[in-house]
């Protein structure tokens, strides 16, 4: 496999993340890095996350380099899309985790600026080539796809969960609630803000929000549309989210044992994607996880109907980077082996 030479729109917490994740082998050079922060900081951000985790990371700032074994990383001071010229350093991909270019025609930016394959690390606003949930609709991936999304954590985790449901049991109707830990667009204190809720400080406030999920899930699932509604809690926590969700099944005799054998079967298929934990977690304990899902196996409700409640862990920035990175992959391989056209 030719090494990927990769591009980073924005160096927050989900391109970081990706940033180490693609230290751990040889398939993948971090060529750019564009941000509009200083590299010192950057840099400086890059090892404390890391020093939290396993311990320190081998890096190095060189200039406008950020030095690994994985190759030199030139920072660039790239505000959007078309501020990078990509072509000039052979940028195969370009991850975008700005969250504020997430149009077809923003995307559209990267590539008239040279990128040959943009991924964003979040829904899209309009309809792009293609969102790609691992575990669900891999196998409509193109050659030809360019504008793609990973999707959400929250829709990566919705999705694998009904379609095992689904596969497994029938499923006529969800409800969700991502339980979802604080983003770096929230203000720490009450601040005037656009949305009235969300201009209420998160560190000191359980705020009900928007989530873009359930208006995505039937473009990946098309068989859910019309059957899904949802909607979200930032709560103030820094990491590890929950979401909940409620189906009603179309068989009211399924008991829980069943369900949680049908869960363990998937996982067994979706290694590095899908865990079942046995013990009675909080939200901590799944801060540097990678799995898009961790089905709380003792959390599983079943009501005298038809109607089963799930409680799905997952560290957010850390599973949607995961996810990112097999998608980085996945979509080389279909280059090299000249998959579906």
């Amino acid at each position: 496999m030719k090494k990927i030479r990769l591009g980073l729109m924005g160096f927050g917490e989900i391109n970081r993340h990706l940033y180490r994740l693609c230290l751990e082998d040889n398939k993948i050079e971090v060529a750019v890095i564009s941000d509009i922060g200083r590299p010192e900081i950057l840099v400086y951000l890059l090892e404390a996350e890391s020093k939290r985790n396993k311990g320190e990371i081998d890096i190095k700032l060189d200039g406008n380099y950020l030095v690994s074994k994985n190759g030199r990383a030139r920072f660039v001071k790239g505000k959007g899309p078309t501020d990078v010229a990509w072509d000039a350093f052979d940028v195969d991909v370009v991850v975008d985790s700005t969250g504020k270019y997430r149009s077809r025609e923003d995307m559209n930016g990267h590539l008239l600026s040279g990128a040959k394959r943009v991924i964003l690390s979040s829904l899209p606003t309009n309809e792009i080539d293609r969102i790609v949930i691992k575990g669900v609709n891999e196998h409509t991936m193109k050659k030809s796809d360019k504008l793609i999304s990973a999707g959400s954590s929250t829709t990566n985790a919705t999705a694998i969960m009904l379609k095992i449901l689904d596969e497994a049991f029938g499923v006529d109707y969800s409800m969700l609630t991502t339980v979802h830990s604080y983003t770096a667009d929230q203000p720490l204190r009450d601040t005037a803000g656009t949305d009235f809720r969300r201009s209420r400080s998160a560190a000191e406030n359980i705020i009900p929000n928007d989530t873009p999920t359930p208006r995505w899930l039937p473009v990946i699932m098309p068989e859910f549309k019309g059957r899904i509604e949802g909607t979200a809690l930032n709560v103030p926590i820094p990491a590890g989210s929950l979401l909940d969700l409620t189906v009603v099944l179309k068989d009211e005799t399924v008991t829980i044992e069943q369900v949680n054998k049908a869960i363990e079967k998937a996982a067994k298929k979706l290694p590095g994607t899908l865990e079942v934990c046995e013990d009675p977690i909080v939200s901590m304990d799944v801060v540097w996880n990678r799995h898009s899902v961790i089905y709380d196996k003792q959390a599983t409700m079943r009501s005298k109907g038809k109607m089963l409640k799930v409680l799905i862990w997952y560290h957010s920035t850390l599973a949607i980077g995961s996810r990112i990175k097999d998608l980085i992959l996945a979509y080389q391989e279909i280059n090299e082996e000249g998959g579906a056209k």
